[in-house]
């Protein structure tokens, strides 16, 4: 039971989400560092001309999960 709890929190005591919503104006790379792929995130909102770098898998959850722009979220994944 130990085990299960300390997977959900984290170290600020919100619980971890494992799925990020689906957005339209993010762009997912993988870059290589050493064996393990590693996935950086870009926000292509408003044009998609210009990527603004959110950071990895883990930084830009948060980000987007305070996104305003309700209209670019798949209506399933509110």
């Amino acid at each position: 039971m130990a085990l299960e709890e300390r997977a959900i929190e984290t170290g600020t005591g919100v619980a971890r989400r494992d799925h990020l919503r689906r957005c339209t104006f993010r762009r997912l790379s993988v870059v290589r560092r050493g064996s393990l792929p590693v996935y950086t995130v870009d926000c292509l909102y408003p044009d998609r001309l210009v990527p603004i770098p959110l950071g990895d898998l883990v930084a830009s959850g948060d980000i987007c999960d305070a996104c305003v722009a309700s209209h670019v979220f798949r209506p399933d994944e509110d």
